[in-house]
C-alpha cells in the first residue's frame, strides 16, 4: 500500500490542480509512468515550481493506493485534513453564508455539496463527527477540489452549533417538504442552510432549532430531490438573492 495512517490522498487531474491553487502543503505526488499527455504535464510543471517530489510509479501502484478507482493517473499525498475551528470561521467570513449538513452519508453527495457550497460563494460547511462522513479522498474527487478552497468544520453537536450561528447573527434555514417555496421567501440576510441525511430528512431537534423552513416545488412524480441536487438548487438561490438578482 502507497499511504500510512499519518497522510491522505487527493486523486484526479482536476482536484490536484486546486490543491496546488490552494496553496495547501503538498508532501509527494505519484504519476503513472509515461503519462505526460494534457493536465498532466501542467501538474509536473507546478510540482517543479514548488518544489514537490515526484514519483513515477507503475499504474496497478496507483490503483492500489486509490480509493476512488479514478485517480487519472496521478495522486497526491498530503496532510490529513485540518478541519477549521467554529468560532474561526465566524470571525473570518464576509458573506454570513454557511452550509450545515445534519447527517450526510454518501461521500459523493458530501463532495458534491461542498462543490456547489464553493461555487455558491459559502463561507464555509458545517458536519458533524458522529453518524454522518467526513472529509475523504473519495470526498475530495467528488468535489473537484473543492475542498482545497473551502473551510470545513467538524462538530460535536450540529443542534448547538445553529444556537451559536443564531447568537453570530444568522437566520438558521432549514431544508423540508414541511416549508415554505424557497423562492417565495427573503434569503437576503446571514444564514445558514441546513440540509438532512438521505432519506431521513432534517433530525427533529435541528427542525424545531430552525428558525423557518424551505422547500423546492416538486412536479414530477418522484417526491423529493437527491440531497446534494436540493442543497446545490437550495445554495444558488440564496446567492442569487444576495447578490441581488431578484
Amino acid at each position: 500500500m502507497g499511504r500510512n495512517n499519518n497522510t491522505d490522498i487527493i486523486e484526479g487531474r482536476q482536484p490536484v490542480l486546486e490543491l496546488f491553487r490552494s496553496g495547501r502543503p503538498i508532501n509527494q505526488i505519484y504519476v503513472a509512468k509515461g503519462d505526460r499527455q494534457g493536465s498532466i504535464r501542467k501538474i509536473l510543471r507546478l510540482a517543479k515550481k514548488h518544489q514537490v517530489v515526484v514519483k513515477e510509479v507503475k499504474r496497478d501502484y496507483l490503483d492500489t493506493m486509490s480509493q476512488t478507482r479514478n485517480h487519472q493517473g496521478v495522486i497526491a499525498q498530503i496532510a490529513p485534513i485540518k478541519y477549521c475551528d467554529l468560532e474561526d470561521l465566524l470571525t473570518k467570513s464576509k458573506a454570513g453564508f454557511y452550509l450545515v449538513l445534519a447527517g450526510i452519508q454518501d461521500p459523493y453527495n458530501l463532495g458534491s455539496l461542498i462543490r456547489s457550497a464553493e461555487i455558491c460563494g459559502v463561507d464555509g460547511v458545517i458536519i458533524p463527527k458522529r453518524r454522518a462522513v467526513g472529509v475523504t479522498a473519495v470526498v475530495a474527487k467528488a468535489s473537484a477540489g473543492a475542498v482545497s478552497h473551502l473551510p470545513i468544520c467538524r462538530v460535536t453537536n450540529i443542534v448547538d452549533t445553529l444556537k451559536r450561528l443564531k447568537e453570530a447573527g444568522c437566520w438558521v434555514v432549514g431544508a423540508d417538504m414541511d416549508g415554505e417555496i424557497c423562492y417565495k421567501q427573503d434569503l437576503t440576510q446571514p444564514a445558514a442552510l441546513v440540509i438532512g441525511g438521505e432519506g431521513s430528512g432534517l433530525p427533529r431537534l435541528v427542525k424545531e432549532t430552525c428558525d423557518f423552513l424551505v422547500r423546492i416545488p416538486l412536479h414530477g412524480s418522484i417526491g423529493s430531490f437527491n440531497a446534494a441536487v436540493a442543497g446545490g438548487i437550495l445554495m444558488y438561490e440564496i446567492a442569487r438573492q444576495k447578490n441581488g438578482q431578484l
